[in-house]
């Protein structure tokens, strides 16, 4: 499979999408090696379970949000449910922020996005370019009818963050952020998993279809033990994830997990099957967190064959790191 490198960059021309430069770059994994992480460190910012064990003092939400660090960059994944969450959460873990420029939006779902105005506006004094670059998949700014009003908040969204100098970055396909830092654009829905709830409709170039969350993105790093994928909520399916994530890097095997898999109301044939796919890929460690339910990271855990040092419910705070492992705080241990 070729790595096809594209992006949209969308200016503050409104109200429509505007490309106002295009880069494509073709290269096959299986001819030059990529780039690879040498350092990796993830720290949850927004999830359900807080853990304000000791001196700490977070705030849990249905939401997500998680800091990737790696060899000196940073790039901030999903933004939080509440506009403060994930401000208020670095505060309390002593992390600071605004030397972040680029942001992935998984998706368009409130409880994702609902911080990025916030963060970019609380830094722009102190970094003119915090927050400025967010990384989106087709369909994030598409509509969804809700009755007589609109279900996408990332419309009016959109307008807001442009007239603050900040720009998007759509992606189709696999797209290199930081050195050996990927987001995967666009996720090829080979198995029918249905990782979203039923019911809701979005309007499409070819009309108004069921809406299976067609921006659902993630984000993976290539690192000498091999692949760390991140999730915001899998609503395309954490395997059809995986399996898109390692025909990118054919050489890479999964190593890490972590995320929202939007697996908390799955049945035990789901879970089970789920289990038998990623433990098939090889991983190692898994944090999950978000929507992907308590209960099913246990089942997960026995399925996969991890343990409670490998695999666990992810809390504000926890953090995954190379080499290291899982540092889950006082809640998840």
């Amino acid at each position: 499979m070729s790595i096809v490198r594209a992006a949209r960059v969308v200016t503050l021309l409104l109200p429509s999408l505007v490309p106002v430069a295009a880069a494509a770059q073709a290269g096959n994994p299986t001819d030059v090696l990529p780039h690879m992480a040498g350092t990796l460190k993830v720290t949850i910012l927004s999830t359900m379970l807080a853990d304000n064990a000791g001196s700490l003092n977070t705030f849990g939400e249905w939401g997500f949000a998680a800091l990737l660090e790696s060899d000196g960059h940073q790039l901030l994944i999903d933004t939080g449910a509440h506009p403060e969450t994930v401000v208020r959460n670095a505060e309390a873990l002593n992390i600071k922020l605004c030397g972040v420029q680029d942001v992935v939006l998984t998706h368009y779902h409130r409880d994702h996005t609902s911080g990025l105005l916030t963060l970019r506006r609380a830094c722009m004094t102190e970094n003119p370019q915090a927050f400025s670059r967010a990384h989106v998949a087709p369909g994030i700014f598409w509509s969804r009818p809700n009755g007589a009003s609109e279900g996408n908040q990332m419309i009016a969204t959109r307008k807001d963050y442009l007239a603050t100098g900040g720009v998007f970055v759509e992606h189709s396909g696999p797209a290199e952020i930081v050195p050996g830092v990927w987001v995967t654009g666009s996720i090829e829905r080979k198995f029918p998993e249905r990782n979203f709830a039923s019911g809701g409709k979005v309007v499409t170039p070819a009309g108004l279809v069921e809406d299976n969350i067609p921006d659902d993105q993630s984000v993976f790093a290539v690192t000498p033990r091999g692949l760390v994928v991140i999730t915001g909520c899998g609503h395309a399916g954490v395997v059809n994830i995986v399996t898109a994530v390692t025909a990118a890097m054919p050489r890479e095997r999964l190593y890490a997990l972590i995320g929202g898999l939007h697996l908390y109301s799955a049945t035990d044939q789901t879970l089970d099957w789920t289990a038998d796919r990623l433990k098939g890929f090889g991983v190692q460690y898994l944090v999950g967190a978000h929507c992907t339910g308590i209960e099913s990271v246990y089942r997960l855990r026995t399925q996969i064959g991890l343990t409670r040092q490998t695999a666990v419910v992810g809390a504000v705070g926890a953090s995954f790191v190379l080499g290291e492992g899982i540092h889950a705080g006082a809640i998840a241990q």
